[in-house]
Formats: structure tokens, sequence, C-alpha cells
């Protein structure tokens, strides 16, 4: 699997894009994804994104991240062709999963968490994209 972005958590968009513009990302999408209640801005350079999320609710994932450790590192992001498939091995082996189906994400993406015990304190995204 290969990298398909960051997620950083942030409390304002346009504050927290400012560095990584400067270094040479673009604004290559933004929108809301209702059902996680975040705002994102996705930034990409080269075949790198960093995601940067901004909670719109006070009782989201993200504002709850926030609230606990402050803004920062929040995912990393790995693309998968087909989810479902990794899900069912990943469940196979053990693999504690916070998402045992996929749920819809940013940019129309099929999305599923793997729990950070998992992977040493790291929260893992699944992305089932064709990169």
């Amino acid at each position: 699997m290969e990298i398909h972005h960051i997620g950083i958590a942030v409390e304002d968009l346009e504050q927290a894009a400012r560095p990584y513009l400067g270094l040479g990302y673009a604004l290559e999408a933004s929108g809301t994804v209702e059902s996680q209640g975040v705002e994102v801005w996705m930034l990409r350079s080269g075949g790198s994104r960093l995601e940067l999320l901004k909670a719109t609710r006070p009782d989201s994932a993200i504002a709850r991240f926030i609230e606990k450790r402050g803004p920062g590192l929040h995912h990393i992001a790995l693309a998968t062709p087909n989810i479902q498939a990794e899900l069912k091995r990943l469940a196979a082996e053990g693999t504690p999963l916070i998402d045992t189906t996929p749920r819809p994400g940013f940019g129309g993406h099929r999305v599923a968490f793997i729990h950070p015990k998992w992977s040493g304190g790291v929260l893992v995204e699944l992305v089932e994209a064709h990169t």
C-alpha cells in the first residue's frame, strides 16, 4: 500500500495551510464530510497529500481530538484498491478495527479506520483509491 495522505487536525484551515502553501503545496480540494463533522482542505504537492481537518461540531472526533491533544497529526491514510477485501483480511488476522465496514469519506472515497493500538499509537485510515 502507498500513503494516500496524512491527516492533520486543525483549528483554523487558512492559518494551518499557510506554511504548506509556502512550501509549494496547493489546495487540491475542499469540502465538508457532514457524517464525520469535519471541514476538509486537501493540499497536494506532487504525489504528496496533506488533509487538514477542522471540526464543524463539538461532538466530532476531530473536536474531541483537539480538546484532548491539541492540533496536530491525526492519522496516516493508506490507499487500497479494495477496502472490503482488506478489512476482511485484517479482521481474519485479529486486527482491531474501528470500522468493520467502509464508511463515506472525503472526496467520495470509501474509508475505514484501524485502532491505534494495532500500529503503535498511530491511527490508520484505509482509503479505497486507485493510485
